[in-house]
């Protein structure tokens, strides 16, 4: 019984490290992804400068 409470206890205290464990890869994927998307979208738009003006007549 008291394995249980101690394997209990231990997992309450740990559950704020093992959040930051599981959040930290996706927070860096997530920036990596910004990062590329970012970057291909000023390629395409030194490719293509009249791309995004239109004119209306």
């Amino acid at each position: 019984m008291t394995k249980w409470v101690c394997v209990i206890a231990t997992m309450l205290l740990l559950q704020g490290c093992i959040t930051s464990v599981v959040t930290l890869p996706v927070k860096v994927a997530y920036k990596t992804t910004k990062g590329v998307v970012k970057g291909t979208t000023a390629v395409v738009k030194a490719a293509i400068p009249d791309g995004d003006d239109d004119k209306k007549d």
